[in-house]
């Protein structure tokens, strides 16, 4: 957990910023913090968040200006997410102890984040280093037909979707997928009783995001995520994902622009034994929060 309170040692015009553990208290003002960064989140996408997070908070008084966020994947890994500063606070070094705060909060963790342009120097600085480009797609789906090879998951078949995020990911997930097992409807392809992919679906931002999509084939990627469009015909659907997915063009086809998206970065403290040699692959992230 990051320290209780910190005291910032940097030039500000009669004002002092505390940084302070994240709360629930604290939402309502990280919400429109993100809403002036032009970020979609809702009240209840930042509490989820939250619930697997360790967060610190910048405060000017009871006004929330800053936040970062720090959540353990696991007892190896973290990702570093939600990292937002006041735009009339920006270049006095808040958004350096921040991250300080929140790089401390993951105890010796290997760390991931996607990054904004930005916010690319600074997490270079901090050890950072790119691993490749995420692109956001989003806009009203297209009526499209749902493929008779799709249906929804079953309760029983959770532990095996799992198991499939654990070796497309290459890091085990189990706290964030159970988390999403409340949140998100899944999807499969199933072979007799075998589940062969999944992706999910849930309420975030403006409307829905489709994430994760877990696959070992570009087409069964495509079948789930056309099931989920059918079911969502003209409503505001997002997916993030990979460039080297190459369903750029795929999803803009389907009604889902590209709006942007960010730079995948990792920081490593230490050497790990990743699951390697999986034919799984992650065709959408969860979200840029999570990965």
């Amino acid at each position: 957990m990051v320290n209780q309170e910190l005291y910032l040692e940097v030039t500000m015009t009669a004002s002092q910023i505390t940084l302070k553990t994240m709360t629930p208290d604290h939402l309502d003002g990280a919400v429109v913090l993100s809403q002036q960064a032009g970020w979609p989140h809702r009240l209840e996408d930042w509490a989820m968040v939250l619930a697997l997070s360790n967060g610190v908070v910048a405060l000017e008084g009871e006004y929330v200006v800053g936040t970062a966020m720090a959540t353990p994947l696991n007892e190896d890994i973290a990702t570093i997410n939600m990292v937002i500063v006041d735009e009339t606070m920006r270049g006095r070094g808040l958004g350096r102890k921040l991250m300080e705060a929140a790089l401390d909060a993951t105890q010796g963790r290997n760390c991931l984040l996607i990054a904004t342009q930005d916010g690319l120097p600074l997490y270079e600085k901090l050890g950072f280093v790119a691993r490749g480009e995420i692109i956001q797609h989003q806009g009203a789906a297209r009526q499209v037909d749902a493929p008779s090879d799709v249906s929804w998951a079953k309760n029983d078949e959770f532990p095996h979707i799992v198991t499939l995020d654990h070796q497309a990911f290459g890091h085990d997930r189990t706290a964030l997928m159970q988390l999403l097992r409340d949140k998100a409807k899944f999807a499969v392809i199933r072979l007799d009783r075998e589940i062969l992919a999944f992706a999910a679906i849930r309420p975030f931002g403006r409307g829905q995001v489709i994430g994760p999509v877990v696959a070992k084939t570009d087409g069964e990627a495509k079948k789930l995520i056309e099931f989920l469009l059918s079911q969502h015909a003209d409503q505001f659907v997002r997916v993030d994902t990979n460039i080297a997915t190459n369903l750029g063009g795929w999803l803009t086809e389907r009604g889902l622009v590209h709006v942007g998206g960010g730079i995948a970065m990792r920081r490593s403290v230490r050497a790990l034994k990743e699951n390697s040699g999986s034919e799984y692959r992650t065709y959408a992230l969860v979200n840029q929060a999570f990965g």
